[in-house]
């Protein structure tokens, strides 16, 4: 088995470490990186907006990354009065670190559908709630927040931007190495992966690939763009995505 892991750094180059470690070919082939959300300054005024009881979401492990840098720097605490949500356990354990306070999270999924099963999120009529997540993503956690009753504001935290690579030489290293299987955590970067190929690569050797993917909402995903054989990993850290390469 040889692994290509397409998530950014840092998280991406710690897989493929472990994975070495473990007698596994891998390498680091990120497809996007971050940089500071055009937002992100509003954080602090965003938070003191917010009255006793109302709501935090994080949505990525990033937009902790990036806000809990300004509120250091501002000398601000996370409100104790606000009550903080996750989207999975990683990102959970990243905003329990920064602000010390009890973080609640989907235990059956790291999804948005997961998060919203969560009991105390059926009925909010009074509420606001602050979500914290890069640009653009999926609108499902906001409009289902609206329609049960939340006033609801996103902040950017953080950019996701793509990085440029050359199609046809990436295509004929990769395929030189022997990849055959292929990490991917996010919709955006499976399409991404997808286009960056010539079709003969797509067609020879792309889609031949073992796919590991954190969902099945990206595994249907991937049988719509011709992928056959992939495996839904339990989470979206690197401890679920080395139990889904095992």
């Amino acid at each position: 088995m040889s692994i290509l892991v397409t998530r950014p750094s840092p998280a991406g180059d710690e897989l493929v470490t472990r994975l070495c470690a473990l007698g596994h070919t891998a390498w680091s082939f990120p497809l996007i990186e971050f940089t500071p959300g055009r937002e992100l300054a509003q954080l602090p005024q965003a938070l003191a907006a917010l009255a006793p009881g109302d709501l935090v979401f994080a949505l990525s492990q990033h937009a902790v990354e990036y806000a809990q840098p300004l509120m250091r720097q501002a000398s601000l605490p996370w409100p104790a009065t606000l009550d903080y949500y996750a989207i999975g356990r990683t990102t959970a354990l990243a905003l329990h670190r920064a602000s010390g306070l009890n973080v609640a999270w989907p235990q059956e999924g790291e999804t948005s559908e997961m998060l919203l099963q969560l009991p105390a999120l059926r009925r909010l009529k009074g509420k606001k709630a602050l979500i914290l997540r890069g640009n653009g993503g999926r609108e499902l956690l906001g409009v289902t927040l609206t329609k049960r009753g939340a006033e609801v504001r996103f902040l950017e935290c953080y950019q996701r931007c793509e990085k440029f690579y050359h199609g046809p030489s990436e295509g004929k290293r990769w395929r030189d190495r022997g990849i055959d299987t292929l990490v991917i955590t996010s919709g955006e970067m499976l399409q991404q992966l997808h286009q960056l190929f010539p079709a003969i690569d797509r067609e020879d050797w792309l889609l031949g690939c073992r796919l590991i993917v954190v969902s099945e909402r990206l595994a249907t995903l991937a049988r719509e763009l011709g992928w056959k054989r992939i495996t839904v990993a339990d989470g979206a850290d690197n401890d679920a995505l080395l139990r889904a390469l095992q």
